[in-house]
């Protein structure tokens, strides 16, 4: 699920926490690190209850409906194919999902079901769920191709909920995107009557992806004179008190990557910083860092200074 970019960025906001608060203790900057990526995991596990959460919600008002004095013929007899979709029913029957939604206290939508209603009567009075809800039978393909409209159109670009996830985690902001695409590729992976469980993607791709995180941050940690001493006289035009602070967190980074890290080639980690301050930092912070680490890695491999192996990493 973690990409090597959103790695690079939890750790930079784990570095700029640690320079904001001047918080001496490494190990409880570490298990910042650590909680802040466990918590994008929980984000993967909140979208999921909240789809099985928006259909029980949706049961729960056709039983209303049931039970009212001038109930029509409709309400007593309602169409409930979209409380019976085969997606939303093996997500429900996951056991692997349950039990980390238990194992992580995932019970948001308990405390917060307005939420759930707000959405739940956006896509009940929604062109999509009267075209959906035309028949009262559907196949696979059609409650999936369902499910996943439900993701994009109505979950994803919610306001309030998207307010709400940022009261909650402010991290998650930046962590959405990438969760909402996990989920997306999870039901597209979905099997109609699969004998075995689907599988829940896993934090980590792999762990080497696991100890890339940590290590980059105990080493820019733990090496921040040297890194910085790295930087002196390769800004000549800025003053100190000018370079964006986030703009210094990702130029470390980035020599530690050069010097420190034999297996990632310079280019890839030259494009990814950039990428990343487009996002993170000011505009123009971009075009000062790639200079500085242009200059840099021609300095170092003149110097012969580059911890690199393999092919193509230069």
């Amino acid at each position: 699920m973690l990409t090597r970019r959103h790695i690079r960025v939890k750790v930079m906001q784990s570095l700029y926490a640690f320079h904001q608060s001047q918080n001496k203790n490494f190990q409880s900057e570490e298990k910042f690190l650590q909680k802040s990526m466990m918590e994008m995991y929980d984000l993967f596990l909140l979208q999921l209850k909240l789809i099985i959460e928006i259909r029980d919600y949706a049961e729960r008002y056709l039983e209303k409906s049931q039970k009212k004095f001038l109930a029509t013929s409709e309400d007593k007899d309602p169409n409930q194919k979209f409380l019976n979709n085969e997606v939303i029913k093996i997500l429900e029957n996951n056991n692997n999902l349950q039990d980390l939604l238990e194992e992580r206290k995932i019970t948001h939508w308990n405390r917060d079901g307005e939420y759930v209603a707000i959405l739940w009567e956006e896509l009940r009075n929604s062109n999509a769920f009267e075209q959906y809800m035309s028949t009262r039978t559907s196949s696979f393909k059609e409650d999936r191709e369902f499910v996943i409209l439900l993701l994009k159109d109505f979950i994803a670009p919610n306001e309030k909920l998207y307010d709400y996830l940022e009261d909650s985690k402010l991290t998650w902001l930046d962590d959405l995107p990438l969760v909402n695409t996990a989920i997306l590729k999870f039901l597209n992976k979905l099997k109609e009557n699969s004998k075995q469980e689907a599988k829940l993607p896993k934090l980590f791709k792999s762990e080497d992806d696991e100890e890339f995180a940590i290590n980059l941050f105990r080493k820019v940690y733990v090496k921040d004179e040297e890194l910085a001493g790295e930087m002196l006289g390769k800004t000549p035009n800025w003053d100190k008190e000018r370079i964006a602070e986030i703009d210094t967190i990702l130029i470390k980074m980035a020599i530690c990557e050069f010097l420190h890290f034999s297996s990632i080639p310079v280019k890839v980690t030259i494009n990814e910083y950039l990428e990343i301050a487009k996002e993170y930092s000011t505009p123009k912070s971009s075009i000062f860092i790639n200079g500085v680490l242009d200059k840099l890695s021609k300095e170092y491999v003149e110097e012969k200074r580059l911890n690199k192996v393999g092919r193509g990493l230069m």
